[in-house]
């Protein structure tokens, strides 16, 4: 089964589960695909987390319950996933700049909905910017050794990157000196699950070893078995680098005859990285069979 077919299956879930309350978990084993990759690859072609989908879809519910039945607001709010109607009411003025029985009263004289809105930047970036099609090859067994943490990513409500990842990259370079048998040349950064039903993903700052001896105190080694990787070039300024990593999941992913293997992605800093410069070129590469 392709992944859009299985994404398919996920949004299928949530519709026929408005009413009820719904697990991140539930919705990617309906799907049949891990809970990460799922949220990564609705993040990149909705543009919004699960959660969110799930809140405005529940909105988008009760919208037209307060339309179409007679059904008590109390009911429609707790349906919706509110603890109380005054909770729902509430979000409702919020989002609509009236109450949930203003708009029932408007009848037929329905709100319109935000536009969708094209991101040029987005079509821009992959058009200027992105090896639209990877590097296909096989790396051998490859030993990591760097700092790590735990964080939520961009297509998780609770992301967390910005607090995580930039603090770990400064230690590591103060620090990179101290690892023993180190290949010169390349800085990788690890992605990995920490659990099929779970968002929270681990990282390592790292660099490639000869061989593992003394770890430096509060570094970690992880050995990577031979994998199969499709490798992206990715120009442009590194906080960019999620719109590309957006194109991947969302675009070349999902038309392609390859499936992630569920093993760690993978960013690439060599020589022409250049912090905060939109000249820079990187890659990121996932794991593929």
């Amino acid at each position: 089964m392709r992944y859009l077919e299985q994404v398919q299956r996920g949004i299928d879930y949530v519709e026929q589960h408005l009413d009820h309350d719904i697990s991140l978990n539930q919705i990617a084993r309906a799907a049949g695909i891990s809970q990460w990759h799922f949220q990564r690859i609705f993040k990149a072609l909705t543009n919004e987390t699960l959660k969110t989908y799930i809140r405005a879809r529940r909105f988008a519910n009760s919208l037209e319950k307060l339309m179409a039945s007679d059904e008590r607001i109390i009911d429609i709010a707790l349906q919706a996933g509110f603890e109380s109607q005054e909770s729902f009411t509430r979000a409702f003025k919020q989002a609509f700049n009236m109450t949930p029985n203003e708009y029932r009263k408007l009848g037929k004289n329905k709100l319109f909905l935000k536009k969708i809105r094209i991101d040029a930047d987005y079509l821009a970036h992959i058009n200027q910017n992105v090896s639209l099609q990877p590097e296909i090859y096989r790396q051998g067994v490859m030993t990591l050794v760097g700092l790590r943490t735990r964080f939520y990513s961009v297509d998780s409500d609770k992301n967390n990157i910005a607090s995580k990842l930039p603090p770990l990259w400064a230690q590591f370079v103060q620090r990179l000196q101290e690892i023993p048998h180190r290949v010169p040349g390349m800085c990788y950064g690890l992605v990995q699950q920490t659990a099929a039903d779970s968002d929270l993903l681990e990282y390592y700052a790292a660099v490639a070893v000869e061989r593992v001896s003394d770890l430096p105190e509060g570094m970690a080694s992880i050995e990577l078995p031979a994998t199969q990787y499709a490798r992206f070039t990715h120009r442009g300024l590194p906080a960019q680098l999620d719109t590309t990593v957006n194109y991947v999941y969302s675009s070349w992913l999902l038309q392609s005859s390859y499936r992630h293997s569920g093993g760690p992605d993978l960013e690439f800093y060599g020589d022409d990285y250049v912090p905060e410069s939109d000249r820079s070129v990187m890659y990121y590469a996932i794991p593929v069979k």
